[in-house]
């Protein structure tokens, strides 16, 4: 959003990026030209009449909104304060997929909402064909309502913070070759499945895994890599806000996950030109890869294929999908955007 918001601004578009908390690592990086605006709200749940009064006072001419708890009280903003704004809610991932069992559990009654409310919004943007058509065929939304657009991926900025030094033993210097993996360290992750994987990837060949992220699984993970007799060689460095100076240094990427929207290390490890194993998750990856094409696609959980495919990116056996990174462009996207959020003619 930080990039979609930065890119409406540079061509002249008056962009607001309101917050229900103001607290985040991206703040650096977003335009001069955006308007911050922090609601002030304690959690999202009590932003609703924050929210009316900022767009009473701004009177917005098309609201974006992301995040699935976020949308809906966008929606019941416009609702109940009768909003005259233009309502268009981004879907970041297969709803069906991702709140069976989430935790917190107040959260598994979005899929439930969403059917219900999600219909009021004036338009529905999927980040990919696969957010689409679960949109369609379980939440009750018309064909004609959902469209795709990928997210923009700055390629020319990613390659630009690649080229800044990595302070990790590993990496510096580098000796052995690393399987790089990315995320929150949370089930839909299946970081379990990549630790087996990498168990089985070094019986074969000497090599380091670094997985970058913070969440609720660290210590399971931890436990799990000593259980495996594998915690010499794995690192989980923590969340870094630019994963780009690891990808450009590491061997393979690999994403392990369950179910996904679109897989946004996935491209930006591509952009780097790093050989990708991903699972064949709900989610966009097929359509990212095309396939197969781009990179090695292995079932869910199944540890011993993903070391097959990792193995294969280690001995220079998958392809450069370097090229492929630069179909999800800024301006591809925005140009997209434009268009749904009826743009083209407010300049």
């Amino acid at each position: 959003m930080v990039v979609l918001a930065n890119a409406l601004a540079a061509r002249g578009y008056a962009v607001d990026m309101v917050l229900a908390i103001c607290r985040g690592v991206y703040f650096d990086e977003l335009s001069k030209e955006v308007n911050l605006v922090c609601l002030g709200a304690k959690r999202v749940a009590t932003s609703l009449l924050p929210f009316i009064r900022y767009a009473k006072k701004r009177n917005p001419y098309v609201v974006l909104s992301v995040l699935d708890h976020v949308t809906l009280i966008s929606i019941w903003a416009k609702l109940i304060g009768r909003l005259n704004f233009r309502l268009c809610i981004s879907v970041r991932v297969v709803l069906s997929e991702a709140y069976p069992n989430y935790r917190p559990v107040r959260f598994r009654a979005v899929p439930y909402l969403a059917t219900v409310f999600y219909r009021f919004a004036d338009c529905v943007v999927a980040v990919s064909n696969d957010v689409r058509q679960d949109l369609i065929d379980n939440f009750q939304l018309s064909a004609d309502k959902v469209v795709t657009i990928y997210n923009p991926i700055d390629v020319e900025y990613i390659l630009r913070v690649a080229q800044q030094e990595v302070e990790h033993r590993w990496f510096n210097p580098k000796k052995i070759p690393i399987v790089l993996g990315a995320g929150r360290l949370h089930p839909q992750k299946d970081f379990c499945t990549l630790l087996r994987a990498f168990a089985h990837v070094l019986q074969k060949v000497d090599c380091r895994l670094v997985i970058l992220g913070q969440g609720e699984e660290r210590q399971k993970l931890v436990r799990l890599a000593h259980q495996l007799g594998i915690d010499d060689k794995v690192d989980f460095p923590g969340f870094d806000p630019k994963p780009y100076r690891y990808m450009k240094r590491a061997d393979v990427f690999v994403l392990s996950s369950r179910f996904e929207g679109l897989p946004g290390v996935l491209i930006q490890a591509m952009a780097l030109g790093k050989p990708v194993v991903t699972t064949d998750c709900p989610g966009g990856v097929r359509e990212i890869l095309e396939d197969g094409k781009w990179g090695a696609i292995v079932p869910v959980g199944n540890a011993e294929r993903m070391a097959e495919a990792i193995l294969a990116g280690l001995a220079g056996k998958l392809p450069d999908p370097s090229a492929r990174a630069r179909d999800f462009s800024v301006e591809r996207s925005v140009e997209r955007y434009l268009e749904v959020l009826e743009l083209k003619s407010k300049t």
